[in-house]
């Protein structure tokens, strides 16, 4: 709340690019008086973009122009040679290129006319779209031009070219986060009512999808690898990304088809697993538009985070020099308080989750032990979420704060490896990579720990520590029967999620491939990959929390009962029936018991907390 707070004072995260006049005026928009800067504060709603007195022969310092710069409505399309020519510009078009204390009246009579308008002849000019600068088209002053705004963007700090990227592209960002929406959505249909025929085109679309974009991610790398014109910092961090990205991507096909030619065998049992899961939810039908309210949050959140964050990378204070002049002055720390606010982002995206994963695991518990499975207990997701918010906030805490303490080391392992690349050697990069890949193991572990840790907590209604220790008791007696039954379905629902990134990324090449200048567009379509990624887990694990709650639940009534008529089982016959089948394949055995799968001393059997 602190920093957003101070991001919202001092920060104004339109001046990074609709961009400002030297008065503090921000163009594009309505602005407050600066103290002792007379020409502050106008309303430049209808003035966009941004105009320089002398364009022609600027010089910059400190990433300031030094020519004075102004907001007009339009840029002057054809050369202007005299005071009369500016005068009928302004008259015919509405834009006004002298200082804003000079009418246009005057700009003919006024005896300081020449110093309070443009230096003569004003050449022809057309909108820059990154920045709303007026960008002269005159060879020599382009020239001139060009190579100032190169040296301004390459003096730019990373952090602040990334948020200068992300502007640009906010538009694009928004509208693949709603088109991995609708993929997500789509395969949630699919899965529920899921056949074979299914599952063999998501296989095939998965691979067509990572060599796809594997192919156009080198494709464009050794595009502007080979371009003699890319000289901007931006360029040169887009072709840095995007051999990272074409490595990465490589890599992951190559896991992903080994492991689908290993377990192709399975994919009957995948079809019966998710035909089972479909079931449950078919009894809990308000499951499935769970994940479109979880969606809605998020993304107010992320809204909420991004517009901070702009904020704060153009947080400055307002300085009056001679003449009334403004200058916005960076603040020092900003750079810190941007990486805390990103553990924010991941903090809270995870938090969110794991409501959800809690409230679907809280409606399938209650649901599993009901002994009627024709008549399943009213409103189960409503009474999970309330038990969720009266009861166990502080276990979706603890369980996301565990997620984000192992993601951390493994974005800070990567910004390393990334600097390392550049540099001779590579025990030290080959280490930073392996430390990479274990976090991230560690992590993919973790989920699927506070996973059983939040279902545990539904049936017993115990804190976190304590539902994660009996869970991982329960698992660890029944590993080796239940481990191979969800392996494969949870690998499918990930290719699903593979697939929503995959073609979400796709687009965002293609928009993101026609704005090269000045864009460190790299940086937004990780963020639009993030996003997908998100999206698509927020809806596909309703499949799987509901697969990981049910086994457990399972698991906990194979441990606590015993089929006799004074406990018998909460399981039905069907899903009795896969594990038996499914661990004679696992196994090789012709006849296995499904009785129960370890004696139980005390006997107690457990009920669900609703």
């Amino acid at each position: 709340m602190f920093i957003t707070g101070y991001a919202v004072m001092a920060g104004a995260a339109e001046r990074l690019v609709l961009g400002y006049d030297s008065f503090g005026n921000i163009c594009g928009r309505k602005n407050t008086p600066v103290k002792g800067a007379p020409l502050s504060g106008q309303d430049m709603t209808n003035k966009k973009y941004v105009f320089f007195l002398n364009s022609c022969s600027l010089e910059m310092q400190s990433l300031k122009f030094s020519s004075v710069s102004l907001c007009v409505s339009s840029c002057p399309q054809e050369q202007l040679n005299s005071l009369e020519d500016l005068q009928s510009f302004a008259r015919n078009n509405g834009s006004c290129l002298c200082v804003y204390t000079l009418n246009v009246s005057s700009y003919t009579l006024n005896p300081k006319a020449a110093e309070l308008c443009p230096a003569l002849p004003v050449p022809p000019s057309k909108s820059f779209p990154l920045f709303n600068r007026c960008v002269p088209q005159n060879p020599e002053c382009y020239s001139k031009y060009a190579s100032v705004l190169i040296t301004m963007v390459n003096e730019m700090d990373v952090f602040h070219r990334i948020l200068s990227g992300i502007l640009a592209g906010r538009d694009t960002v928004m509208g693949l986060t709603f088109l991995a929406l609708a993929f997500s959505f789509i395969l949630v249909l699919a899965f529920r009512f899921i056949r074979t025929l299914l599952v063999h085109t998501l296989i095939a679309l998965v691979v067509f999808g990572l060599l796809f974009v594997s192919g156009v991610l080198w494709w464009l790398y050794y595009d502007y690898r080979s371009d003699p014109s890319t000289e901007l910092e931006t360029e040169k961090e887009n072709v840095r990304f995007l051999l990272g990205y074409a490595i990465f991507s490589t890599i992951v096909t190559v896991l992903l088809l080994s492991f689908i030619l290993i377990k192709r065998k399975r994919l009957q049992f995948t079809v019966q697993l998710f035909r089972i899961v479909g079931k449950i939810i078919g009894r809990i039908p308000f499951l499935l538009f769970q994940p479109l309210w979880t969606f809605l949050i998020l993304t107010v959140f992320w809204l909420f985070w991004v517009a901070v964050l702009l904020s704060l990378g153009t947080a400055g204070t307002a300085q009056t020099t001679s003449g009334g002049q403004v200058e916005y002055r960076a603040l020092s720390g900003i750079s810190y308080m941007a990486w805390y606010h990103f553990v924010g982002l991941i903090w809270t995206s995870e938090f969110i989750l794991a409501c959800q994963q809690m409230t679907i695991a809280g409606a399938v518990v209650t649901c599993y032990f009901n002994r009627n499975k024709n008549n399943p207990p009213p409103h189960p997701v409503l009474a999970s979420i309330s038990v969720l918010f009266c009861y166990h906030l502080g276990t979706a805490v603890k369980g996301s704060f565990l997620t984000t303490v192992l993601r951390i080391p493994r974005i800070v392992l990567l910004c390393l490896y990334n600097i390392l690349k550049q540099k001779e050697g590579t025990c030290a990069k080959c280490l930073f990579k392996c430390c990479f890949c274990w976090f991230g193991c560690q992590e993919s572990c973790l989920r699927c720990f506070n996973q059983h840790a939040y279902t545990a907590t539904a049936i017993n209604g115990t804190n976190f520590c304590t539902s994660a220790k009996d869970a991982v008791f329960i698992l660890a007696k029944n590993s080796a029967k239940l481990a191979s039954i969800s392996c494969f379905g949870d690998f499918i629902l990930f290719l699903g999620k593979v697939f929503v990134v995959c073609f979400t990324v796709f687009g965002g090449l293609m928009a993101f491939n026609y704005h090269r200048e000045l864009q460190a567009w790299v940086v937004p379509l990780l963020l639009v990959g993030f996003f997908a990624y998100l999206i698509s887990h927020c809806f596909l694990s309703v499949f799987e929390v509901t697969a990981d709650a049910m086994f457990l639940c399972f698991a906990i009534d194979m441990e606590t009962n015993d089929g006799s008529e004074e406990k018998p089982y909460f399981v039905d016959q069907e899903l009795l029936t896969f594990v038996s089948q499914s661990n004679k394949l696992t196994k090789g055995q012709k006849h296995r018991s499904t009785r129960r799968f370890q004696d139980n001393e005390d006997g107690t059997e457990l009920q669900p907390m609703v």
